[in-house]
């Protein structure tokens, strides 16, 4: 049995049921050294405690994106990966790190669209659904974004994304458009993955 192959299992602690839940992050990088910023980043993820590692996808090179009808900045193409992980902390723990980690590398919200050294989405938490602003799950515009299926797909491609379906077809959907969204793997670069 494979770890994506588990069953969320729970444990009794303080009185209280944990739930292990899987959990999916999307990281990229266009701005200064985008290996070394994602490698940074899959390493804080895991320095604290309350996340196991499962899987990161190969490395994929995708130009910026945004909505359409959006305008995105001049900017040069991101570095993507997807992280796969199982956790029993709530939700806003894992946020309240994502964004802590996306602080210490500098990362500036200044403009809309806009490059960036660092950007971290919680893509799914388990089965939970959330409407929060701050967090709303699961990532409401995954299923249009290459950058995030097409790797996730490397992983897990036979997961559901709610609402959408299987993530295979919907990466190969994605990537069947073809122009600027589609993702180009980098099989010349690799992250060491957490110890």
């Amino acid at each position: 049995m494979t770890a994506s192959d588990r069953m969320p299992d729970r444990t009794a602690t303080g009185g209280h049921m944990l739930v292990e839940h899987r959990v999916v992050f999307s990281l990229g990088s266009n701005l200064g050294d985008r290996l070394d910023n994602l490698q940074e980043a899959v390493d804080a993820l895991f320095d604290a405690p309350g996340l196991e590692f499962v899987a990161c996808s190969p490395v994929y090179e995708t130009a910026p994106f945004a909505p359409p009808g959006e305008t995105i900045p001049e900017q040069g193409d991101y570095l993507n990966i997807v992280v796969v992980a199982d956790t029993r902390l709530p939700p806003e723990n894992l946020l309240e790190r994502v964004l802590n980690i996306e602080n210490s590398l500098r990362r500036v919200r200044e403009v809309r669209w806009g490059p960036r050294t660092l950007d971290i989405d919680i893509v799914v938490f388990g089965d939970i659904s959330s409407d929060d602003p701050a967090l709303t799950l699961p990532h409401p515009r995954a299923h249009e974004r290459a950058f995030v299926l097409v790797p996730w797909a490397d992983i897990e491609p036979d997961v559901l994304l709610p609402g959408h379906g299987r993530v295979g077809d919907l990466a190969a959907a994605k990537q069947a458009e073809g122009g600027p969204s589609a993702c180009r793997r980098r099989d010349d670069l690799a992250l060491q993955q957490p110890a």
